[in-house]
C-alpha cells in the first residue's frame, strides 16, 4: 500500500527550523506516533506532497520554505484588543494575560485561533495571530510507519478516527475535536 488520498497514514518525524542542522524542534516518535487522513487538508499541502506514493518504511527528507508553510509573518496580524475582551465575570483574568503565553480566541466568523499576549496596556492587550512558524524554513526528516485503508466515516468525517476515539494526526490529546464532526470525540 501506498500514501495517497483517502489513506490513513503513520509517521514520525523530527522538525528542525531554518536550517537542517539546528536543534529539533519539534520530535514525533513511534510511541506516539502523528496519524492523519491524507488528501483531505489536515496537513500543509506541500508536507503531504512530499509523502505522495511513499510506502510503509520508507524515510523522507524535505524542507518547505515560509511560503509553502505557514507564510511570513505580518504586522497585520498583530493588533491590540481591548481589555474587557478578557473579562470573565466583569473581572479580567490576569493569570490568563502573561507575555508570551499562547490564548486560544474566536474570530468574529467562530473560526479558532491562537493569538499570542505581546504587550499589556491599562485598557487594551496587544496579540500577535501570527502562526508561531510563520517566516520560518521548516526541515523534516522521518519515516512512514503504517498505512491502512480509511472507513467510510473517517473519509465522511474527513479525519481519522482510532481506538479510544479520534485522532486528530497532531499527537496533542489535548487537541480539539473538529466541530460538527458528530462522532462524540
Amino acid at each position: 500500500m501506498i500514501v495517497e488520498n483517502s489513506k490513513v497514514i503513520s509517521l514520525t518525524y523530527e522538525l528542525r527550523l531554518n536550517t537542517e542542522n539546528a536543534d529539533i524542534t519539534e520530535k514525533v516518535d513511534s510511541q506516539n506516533p502523528m496519524t492523519f487522513l491524507y488528501g483531505h487538508g489536515n496537513l500543509l499541502p506541500e508536507f503531504e506532497a512530499n509523502l505522495n506514493g511513499k510506502k510503509t518504511g520508507d524515510t523522507f527528507s524535505f524542507s518547505l520554505s515560509p511560503d509553502k508553510a505557514y507564510g511570513v509573518a505580518s504586522d497585520e496580524a498583530i493588533i491590540d484588543l481591548p481589555i474587557s475582551v478578557f473579562e470573565v465575570n466583569g473581572q479580567v483574568d490576569t493569570e490568563l494575560l502573561q507575555i508570551g503565553r499562547a490564548i486560544p480566541m474566536m474570530d468574529q466568523e467562530g473560526n479558532r485561533l491562537n493569538g499570542t499576549v505581546v504587550n499589556l496596556e491599562k485598557e487594551s492587550v496587544k496579540m500577535d495571530f501570527n502562526h508561531p512558524l510563520a517566516g520560518e524554513t521548516l526541515f523534516f526528516n522521518g519515516e512512514i510507519t503504517d498505512i491502512r485503508e480509511a472507513t467510510e466515516e473517517e473519509i465522511q468525517h474527513g479525519h481519522v478516527h482510532g481506538e479510544g476515539g479520534h485522532q486528530h494526526g497532531c499527537g496533542d490529546e489535548n487537541c480539539e475535536p473538529t466541530p460538527g464532526c458528530g462522532c462524540g470525540h
